[in-house]
């Protein structure tokens, strides 16, 4: 058998970040940015009022008060939208709405909520300081600020400012497409009627999901037969839309195992046991004329996840350009025993809390690679290390951190 970090490191010396594109913003969505992105203009790129208000002279509130206000002419509305030719002149004041271009002449908003809200003229009951209410050009990004940088993730907040600068379109590396299959003649559409011996494809649905999750484009594509000519076919035809495969089952060593036998008479994909728990069986290798990445992963369900978040994620994030590329770790400490078969490294699906200002984990399933309801339930996955067979409780376990669900 070989390690999980030699199965790892071959797989991260095969892949590669794919090639930066120019994609306009809503595909740029989950990507990672190529190129710096500089504010060619200032944002604001002009002084406007923060508050439905008046815009005034300060000088001409001073010692308004509760009980003794003061009152303005109002000479017209500024709303939000093309500049306004009006100018606040000595002693009057302008009704301004939020976002609306301070007027020429004016210092300050006094908001609505500190007049009775006249319109021909305005009775003002408190003074604002110059300045007060109003969003200053350049206040957020001077004109040549470099607003993103390289290497950044493009989440909602990142494409908000891209497109405030005035960006349309990024440089960045596409999302990585990834095609998941489900082999096996025992499997049925989930929500189909089950005959006995036949059960509902839960692998292709969880995996699509983990791409997702990890970044990429998944597409599921219908299960697949034990047949080695129908995947054969079946894989030929998604590398055309392809940056990555994964099948899961057929890889061990049964009888009916067409995975392996299908994939190892292509391209580079070699099979190996890992010296894992659960997710023993692994296949990896390049096929196509675009020498594409597949991942063989095993078929029991809890295996094929495990698989997925021990080799598959990491090497999603590095052709995405993301960083890091596993998912973060801490150190806990086990609530109860945790054990692990000899010669493996175990992934125990746990659940990680916080328990008086430490980490804590308790198993929430057995062993069991088919045991896919206490995956569910976990929110973390306690690794025990080749070596070790057994973490008493009260004893630290590093653990990784999966993404919470639910409350």
């Amino acid at each position: 058998m070989i390690t999980v970090e030699e199965h790892l490191a071959r797989i991260l010396s095969v892949v590669e970040p794919l090639s930066s594109l120019q994609l306009g913003l809503m595909d740029a969505h989950g990507c990672v940015l190529t190129e710096d992105v500089v504010a060619v203009a200032a944002l604001p790129g002009f002084d406007n009022s923060s508050q439905d208000g008046y815009a005034v002279r300060r000088d001409d509130v001073l010692g308004a008060s509760e009980s003794s206000p003061v009152v303005l002419p109002v000479t017209g509305d500024v709303a939000a939208g093309p500049a306004s030719p009006l100018r606040v002149q000595p002693g009057v004041c302008v009704r301004i709405m939020t976002g609306a271009m301070m007027p020429a002449g004016a210092d300050a908003v006094v908001p609505l909520e500190w007049t009775d809200g006249g319109i021909s003229s305005v009775s003002i009951t408190r003074v604002p300081d110059v300045g007060a209410y109003v969003r200053r050009v350049g206040e957020d990004v001077a004109a040549g600020e470099t607003v993103l940088t390289a290497g950044t993730v493009l989440g909602a907040a990142q494409i908000g400012i891209a497109a405030a600068v005035g960006r349309s379109r990024l440089v960045v590396r596409p999302r990585p497409r990834v095609v998941v299959v489900s082999t096996g003649s025992e499997l049925v559409e989930a929500g189909q009627p089950l005959s006995p011996g036949r059960i509902a494809d839960s692998n292709s649905p969880a995996l699509t999901a983990a791409a997702l999750e990890a970044g990429a484009i998944a597409y599921r594509v219908g299960i697949v037969p034990d047949d080695p000519r129908t995947l054969a076919s079946t894989l030929e035809d998604q590398l055309v839309r392809a940056d990555v495969l994964v099948t899961s089952g057929g890889v061990s060593v049964g009888a009916y195992d067409v995975v392996k036998e299908v994939l190892s008479r292509l391209g580079t994909v070699q099979f190996d046991k890992v010296a894992m728990q659960p997710g023993m069986p692994q296949g990896f290798g390049t096929i196509g004329p675009d020498s594409t990445p597949v991942f063989g992963l095993p078929g029991n369900p809890v295996s094929a996840l495990v698989s997925f978040e021990a080799f598959v994620r990491p090497a999603l994030r590095k052709m995405l350009g993301a960083t890091p590329l596993e998912r973060p770790r801490v150190r806990a400490v086990a609530a109860k025993t945790l054990t692990a078969p000899e010669g493996k490294q175990a992934y125990l699906r746990v659940l990680l809390e916080v328990k008086k200002g430490a980490y804590v984990v308790t198993p929430v399933s057995g062993p069991g690679s088919h045991l896919m309801a206490g995956m569910a339930r976990a929110n973390a996955l306690a690794i025990v290390p080749v070596g070790v067979e057994r973490i008493a409780a009260g004893d630290p376990v590093d653990v990784v951190v999966l993404e919470r669900r639910g409350r």
